[in-house]
């Protein structure tokens, strides 16, 4: 397949990119800035990102650069991976701003896939509203998580009124080599440090995933919706479901004897629940059809902790 993919230099994005160029698709990975701009761990994605795929410099979604590629290169589907997160965890996200980002130029991109008849894959998250399992009811999660409800709600309409097939991809909380600076990359550089990493929130109950197994069902999912043509699917996959602080003792468990350092918790008694108590996904993946080695997996994040931390 012929793929045109958005937010490539995102970690999830990155890894994606990755899986389908390895799977055997051609992939245009299209970025908003030259790629020398990048800078820190992002810059190392686009890098790998480049090395696997053709990338298309200074060129943002809905863009006349983007609708030029979509009108010259003929593509089987496009992947909207990308969306403003700027600031995404602030309580004074720009929500208005954000929609306008996201869905920029949306009826000229649609009126090109619907002459190739290409299909949209889009990416949202468990933070939206109505998505996966939890306290009810499923509000948006956070303004942010608004933005890509209002995003997947406009896309849901506009495709179905041009005929353009639409895939929706719900990710929970991926972790891996190349992540963010998050709750998993805080606990391994603690325990590299030889101290105890402290779990503020054990008690909510969340989604976590590997991004080498969430990779792997997101190819499976982007050829099941190129072969199944007009129409709307829609796959919440599924990972480690638990509470926070089981997770953290998961993360313990596993990487103790790989990192050779004690991995120390000390759980706080959670008393506040300014988020929704449970939030999930609800398609577990699985694990053995998508050939996915669990444990090849924990050696590879443990690897990537040592090199980045130790």
């Amino acid at each position: 397949m012929k793929i045109i993919f958005t937010g490539a230099s995102s970690f999830t994005g990155s890894w994606f990119v990755r899986a389908l160029a390895a799977a055997g698709h051609e992939v245009v990975a299209t970025f908003r800035s030259p790629l020398t701009a990048y800078e820190g761990v992002r810059a190392r994605r686009v890098a790998d990102v480049a090395a696997a795929a053709e990338p298309a410099e200074g060129v943002s979604f809905g863009s006349s650069g983007f609708l030029a590629l979509l009108r010259e290169r003929g593509f089987d589907v496009l992947c909207h991976h990308a969306a403003e997160a700027t600031n995404y965890t602030s309580p004074d996200f720009d929500v208005e701003a954000a929609v306008a980002r996201n869905t920029h130029g949306l009826p000229s991109v649609l009126g090109l896939l619907a002459e190739s008849r290409a299909p949209v894959v889009l990416t949202g998250t468990f933070f939206e509203a109505d998505e996966g399992d939890g306290d009810e009811p499923l509000r948006a999660f956070s303004p942010y998580g608004l933005s890509k409800t209002l995003t997947s709600q406009i896309f849901e309409r506009r495709c179905g009124e041009r005929g353009v097939g639409l895939g929706k991809f719900v990710i929970p909380n991926p972790f891996g080599p190349w992540e963010e600076a998050r709750f998993t990359s805080y606990l391994a550089r603690t325990w590299l440090a030889g101290e105890t990493a402290g779990v503020r929130t054990p008690a909510y109950v969340r989604d976590n995933v590997h991004v080498s197994l969430l990779m792997r069902g997101y190819v499976k999912f982007v050829e099941d919706v190129v072969r199944g043509g007009d129409g709307f699917r829609k796959q919440n996959p599924s990972g480690y479901v638990s509470t926070h602080g089981e997770f953290a003792q998961r993360m313990a468990h596993e990487l103790e004897p790989r990192l050779g350092v004690p991995c120390a918790l000390e759980l706080a008694e959670q008393t506040e629940f300014t988020e929704p108590r449970v939030r999930v996904n609800t398609d577990p993946l699985d694990a053995e059809a998508l050939g996915w080695d669990e444990a090849g997996a924990w050696d590879k994040l443990a690897a990537y902790y040592r090199e980045a931390f130790g």
